[in-house]
């Protein structure tokens, strides 16, 4: 068996698609499943069975000796929420469990870490565990998953094979039930289709022109993709980079957007929320460096390509993959 938590979300039923896809069946997905808003991106999907969130631990020790390999993508990813217990309880807590339970039943492991944890880029964007502690995150949920990474690296009992992916910007089908954290690709076609135009975040910094602010954004295709080279080859345990290694511009961003729904560009701006402003990322890029070097050689989407295929076989019919 493979579990994947966090299942019935963004990232996690796109694993689950692509797992069925390379012939695995037995998969054990593991969610909040009372969210009805994201039911649908399980329809269709080959499973075995669905544990409750707030089950897995109990069924995992019962269990655990018939399991595989486990992904453990389920998290609060709500990057405005402020309550450290909520965080505390879902994020670093139960990471623990999943990390203790596969040490105890000798389980490889592969858990969604975040480029949220670079902060603002002080101290660069690579994935040296000698920088970990050092990092400093720009809200509670950043700081959750930091918390893991260091708690992680302290460990003198790990699992078998475990990895740490420091997702960057991942946008793709299946994030339709994400509001205000789905990606500017998302609210992008939204906003376009409902107005003819796009408002971008102006730029309050002026080393950075109105919409030149750049991200490092990756196709959950890419995403899912690299999930499953690390389940088959296992290389060296430890924190990974998932980016595509290219920041590119909001504006390049949204062009595509436009481009691909053959649409007249109309792009203006709009003040940045004072909420978020001073933790406002202008540049974020993904050193991936150390995943090539662990053998992974498929190049990554390029944003026109990736924003094309969003736009054009999933958002314009609101498609699941």
């Amino acid at each position: 068996m493979i579990v994947v938590t966090g299942s019935a979300g963004f990232i996690a039923s796109t694993l689950v698609g692509k797992l069925n896809a390379l012939g695995y069946g037995d998969i054990v997905v593991v969610d909040d499943f009372s969210k009805k808003e994201k039911e649908n991106n399980l329809v269709g999907k080959t499973i075995l069975a669905k544990v409750p969130r707030n089950d897995f631990e109990k069924w995992i020790s019962e269990y655990g000796n018939e399991v595989k390999f486990i992904f453990h993508l389920g998290a609060r990813t709500d990057t405005t929420e402020f309550d450290k217990s909520i965080f505390d309880e879902l994020n670093l807590n139960y990471s623990k469990m999943v990390w203790n339970a596969c040490v105890k039943f000798q389980i490889p492991l592969v858990y969604a870490s975040s480029g949220a944890t670079y902060g603002l880029g002080e101290l660069g964007y690579k994935d040296d565990h000698a920088l970990t502690p050092k990092l400093k995150p720009l809200n509670p949920y950043g700081d959750s998953k930091n918390d893991f990474d260091i708690w992680a690296l302290q460990q003198t009992e790990t699992p078998p094979f475990w990895a740490g992916l420091k997702f960057f910007n991942v946008y793709g089908p299946n994030e339709y039930h994400k509001g205000r954290m789905a990606s500017v690709i998302f609210h992008a076609f939204n906003q376009i289709s409902a107005t003819g135009g796009m408002k971008l975040f102006r730029s309050h910094n002026p080393e950075y022109k109105d919409g030149e602010q750049l991200r490092d954004f990756i196709y959950v295709k890419d995403v899912v993709d690299v999930c499953a080279f690390l389940m088959k080859e296992q290389p060296e345990s430890g924190l990974y980079n998932l980016g595509t290694g290219e920041a590119r511009t909001f504006l390049d961003l949204v062009k595509a957007t436009f481009k691909a729904m053959g649409k007249e560009e109309q792009i203006s701006f709009i003040d940045t929320p004072e909420d978020i402003r001073d933790k406002y990322q202008y540049f974020t890029e993904a050193d991936m460096s150390k995943l090539i070097n662990a053998g992974y050689t498929q190049a990554f989407i390029s944003l026109e390509e990736g924003v094309e295929d969003y736009v054009k076989n999933y958002l314009i019919e609101k498609n699941y993959l």
